[in-house]
């Protein structure tokens, strides 16, 4: 994986876990509406990242991406709201990094 492909897989997943907990804050803990807002357009941003990712088809670009996604939300549980993951959750996220690497950068055959 390249550095800028990283960044792109970084940024999406942050975009998507932000729009996310911006509508978990309005609609669940009952802040302002205005969260829903700073949701939108998170999520838009996200949609917009998915789209840069380099892969030949979009399946594997986000098949790829969900591992991100999972690692990003353990880091995210972790420093955002402050609860370490338990080990199964560790070990569930680096199982997912090893997943992606094997999708990014396996050997195609067509």
């Amino acid at each position: 994986m390249t550095p800028q492909s990283f960044a792109i897989y970084a940024a999406a997943a942050v975009a998507q876990i932000v729009g996310c907990s911006a509508f978990w804050f309005a609609l669940k803990l009952g802040q302002s509406k205005w969260w829903l807002a700073a949701g939108v357009a998170a999520l838009c941003l996200f949609a917009w990242l998915v789209t840069l990712f380099p892969a030949a088809t979009a399946g594997r670009a986000c098949l790829a991406y969900g591992g991100v996604y999972a690692a990003a939300s353990l880091f995210w549980f972790w420093f955002i709201e402050k609860t370490p993951p338990d080990r199964w959750a560790t070990i569930g996220a680096v199982i997912c990094l090893f997943g992606i690497a094997t999708i990014l950068v396996g050997q195609r055959t067509s």
